[in-house]
């Protein structure tokens, strides 16, 4: 008979009260938290060490365990159509909530003039359509891995994993079995570096609260509050209740399922870092076949960024009101359009993004305020973070629901 894990087993629990831990410490120690960056730094390290062969082996397995599926086609397209709708939707709420609350009006310029720059003007472009499709094919496949080019080895992988499916099974049965035995040593592999996750987390932590402090956020306060709000409702009404009307799982399961994954997205700031965690809540827990789960999440890793295009959306209508300008129809556009495509192209890495240039400069807004962000793109990257993993979750069950029957 089973027996209940005790709560303080539980790795969720213990990163969240690492967090609290290494919050509480970095804001004591301030910059002398740095000190504990090594443990930060080795426990990113190590997940990303899995990152890449992990995708690469999922992607293969993914693709040519759908590729005979009369349902392959209808997974593509509808992954792909959830990512960009909900991206498109996450504008939309970032600029409703922006117009009502208005947290760039207000705002005493004088205080933050001395960080204004100009430096970001020529980091606004955005490649073109063909641009991006012809850059998404690897010249060599090896220099992309050495790179860690997700995208290329995305394609790479599922161009081959099609191709195992097209060939004999009796051939391809050794391989298959090869596959899912290494996607297990993986799992394994992920599972013991989990265990010093709330170390890692704890330093990582420490050091980001110690170095930026909480001091900065004053002056973009009322922005940072419609932006957790904006990440709130997405992430506990909006999510929610497209997996109570598109699936057949209950919401308190997939809530309280998540709660794993989002705390180590939170911590990491990585939708990259936090995917093998995410892979393994969805299959072991959420139940998702593993087929749709070894397709959909790893490129939504990629490609869904609802987080981030939410954070677009709210800087844009920031900035505007900031500087006074008056956003018209066409600026609004300019902005969902921008920031839709952004979000999908955005890497799932940690970093300021600079992609939110590109949707200031779409909608004519001045950029040479961007610096006083930059400084909490950290803080921003964590909250931002754990919502796009949600969403990826989200994808894969909704998705494994529709075509359960096909796999």
């Amino acid at each position: 008979m089973d027996t209940a894990q005790p709560l303080y087993k539980n790795i969720g629990v213990q990163v969240v009260i690492a967090m609290i831990i290494g919050t509480v410490v970095g804001a004591v120690m301030g910059e002398q938290a740095a000190i504990f960056a090594p443990l930060g730094a080795i426990f990113i390290h190590l997940i990303k060490m899995l990152v890449i062969p992990l995708i690469g082996v999922s992607i293969i397995s993914g693709a040519a365990n759908l590729g005979n599926s009369p349902a392959a086609g209808k997974i593509g397209i509808s992954t792909f159509g959830f990512f960009m709708a909900t991206s498109a939707v996450a504008v939309a709420l970032a600029l409703v909530m922006g117009s009502l609350f208005q947290p760039g009006t207000g705002l005493d310029l004088s205080q933050a003039s001395d960080m204004f720059s100009n430096e970001y003007a020529d980091k606004g472009g955005v490649p073109g359509v063909m641009e991006t499709v012809i850059g998404m094919i690897p010249e060599n496949i090896f220099a992309s891995l050495m790179d860690a080019n997700i995208l290329q080895i995305m394609v790479f992988c599922l161009f081959f994993g099609i191709a195992l499916s097209k060939q004999p099974s009796d051939k391809t049965a050794p391989i298959m079995s090869g596959l899912d035995t290494v996607i297990r040593a993986f799992i394994w592999m992920i599972n013991v570096v989990m265990l010093i996750a709330p170390l890692g987390v704890f330093g990582l932590m420490a050091e980001s609260v110690g170095t930026f402090g909480f001091a900065m956020l004053g002056l973009v306060a009322k922005l940072f509050g419609v932006y957790v709000a904006a990440i709130l409702i997405y992430g506990f009404v909006f999510y929610p209740l497209t997996i109570k009307l598109f699936s057949k799982m209950s919401v308190r399961e997939f809530m309280s399922a998540m709660k794993k994954p989002q705390a180590v997205a939170l911590s990491t700031s990585s939708s990259m870092a936090t995917l093998p965690v995410t892979m393994e809540v969805v299959e072991e827990e959420l139940k998702v076949s593993k087929a749709t789960a070894s397709f959909v999440l790893p490129l939504g890793a990629t490609i869904n960024m609802s987080g981030n295009a939410i954070y677009y959306g709210l800087v844009a209508v920031f900035f505007a009101q900031m500087f006074q300008v008056d956003l018209g129809l066409a600026a609004y556009a300019a902005i969902i359009f921008t920031a839709t495509l952004g979000a999908i192209g955005q890497a799932g890495v940690p970093g300021p993004s600079f992609l939110v240039v590109a949707v200031l400069l779409a909608a004519g807004i001045p950029i040479e305020g961007l610096p006083l962000l930059f400084a909490l793109d950290r803080i921003f990257d964590m909250i931002r973070t754990s919502l796009n993993i949600t969403g990826d979750a989200a994808c894969a069950v909704i998705v494994d629901r529709f075509n359960e029957k096909h796999l």
